[in-house]
C-alpha cells in the first residue's frame, strides 16, 4: 500500500575546522494514491468549469440579439454546465468509495470529535496559520484541514448536486432525475429558493479554493516536503534525520529520527 526509499543530502567535508555542517536524512512515502490524484485534478476542473458557466447562466452576458434559434449561446453554456455536473457527479461518488478502500491517508484528518487529541490538533493547526506557521509537518491531511474538506466538500459538495439536479429535473418533472431529487423543490420552497441557495453554495466554493490555495502554498514554504507535487507523482517526504556534523568527523552513526516528524506521521494513522 506503501512504497519507501530514502534520500540523503549531500554533507560537505571540505570545510575549514570549527564550521558545522548540516545532513538530512528524508524518507520518501507513497501518500496519495492513483484514484486520488485523478479525483483532485478533475474536481478542481469540473468545479472551474461549473462556476464559470454559472456564471454566464446567472446572467447571460455573452448573449447577442436575434432569434433564440439562430443564438443558442446560453443553450450551449448550460449544456457545457450539464457534462460538468456529471463529471462532478461521478468523480464525487468515486471519492465516496475511495475513503472506504484507499490508504490509510485517503481517510486522513477525518474529524473525530470524540477524541481530546484531534480537539488539540485542530487548535494547535489553527494557531499555527494564524501566525503564519506551518506547524507540525503531516503526511496526510490534518485536523483543520479534514475539518474543512468536510465542511467545503463533501458537505458542500452533496449540496450542490442536489439542488443542482433538482433543478435540473424541472425540464422532466416525470423523469428519473425528478424522482431522484425532486424533493428538494417543496422541502426549500420552490425553485427560485433552490437557484439562490445553488448559487450561494457556489461561491461558498470559491471561498474554499480560494483559501486552499494559499494554505497549500503556505505549508509548501513552511514544510519543503513535496507538498504541491505529491498531487501530481503522489510522493512526499518525511524528514528522519537531521543531524549537525564538524567538518571532518565521522558522519556514520545510527540513524537519529526527528521525533516530532515522527509523531506527526503517527497522528495521521491515529485519525485516518
Amino acid at each position: 500500500m506503501s512504497a519507501m526509499s530514502s534520500k540523503t543530502t549531500q554533507v560537505a567535508t571540505d570545510l575549514p575546522p570549527g564550521i558545522e555542517a548540516s545532513e538530512e536524512l528524508y524518507q520518501r512515502v507513497y501518500v496519495w494514491q492513483l484514484p486520488i490524484r485523478i479525483f483532485h485534478w478533475t474536481n478542481a476542473g469540473a468545479i472551474s468549469v461549473l462556476f464559470a458557466t454559472g456564471l454566464m447562466i446567472s446572467d447571460p452576458a455573452l448573449t447577442s440579439g436575434g432569434e433564440a434559434w439562430e443564438v443558442m449561446t446560453v443553450a450551449t453554456i448550460r449544456k457545457i454546465h450539464y457534462i460538468a455536473a456529471f463529471v462532478f457527479l461521478i468523480g464525487f461518488l468515486w471519492r465516496v468509495y475511495w475513503f472506504y478502500f484507499g490508504n490509510v491517508y485517503a481517510r486522513s484528518g477525518m474529524p473525530r470529535p470524540w477524541r481530546p487529541s484531534w480537539w488539540k490538533g485542530l487548535f494547535t493547526q489553527s494557531m499555527d496559520y494564524i501566525k503564519l506557521r506551518g506547524g507540525t509537518p503531516h503526511l496526510g491531511h490534518n485536523s483543520l484541514a479534514g475539518l474543512s474538506y468536510t465542511i467545503f466538500v463533501i458537505c458542500l459538495g452533496w449540496l450542490q448536486i442536489l439542488t443542482g439536479f433538482a433543478m435540473y429535473s424541472e425540464n422532466s418533472p416525470d423523469g428519473f432525475w425528478a424522482s431522484l431529487c425532486g424533493w428538494v423543490l417543496p422541502l426549500m420552497g420552490g425553485s427560485a429558493q433552490v437557484h439562490a441557495w445553488h448559487h450561494l453554495f457556489a461561491w461558498s466554493f470559491l471561498f474554499f479554493v480560494i483559501l486552499h490555495v494559499y494554505i497549500v502554498f503556505l505549508d509548501a514554504r513552511e514544510y519543503r516536503n513535496g507538498l504541491i507535487v505529491s498531487m501530481i507523482t503522489g510522493f512526499k517526504f518525511r524528514r528522519i534525520r537531521k543531524k549537525r556534523l564538524h567538518s571532518g568527523s565521522d558522519a556514520a552513526g545510527p540513524l537519529d529520527e526527528d521525533p516530532d516528524t515522527h509523531q506527526g506521521e503517527h497522528r495521521d494513522e491515529d485519525q485516518a
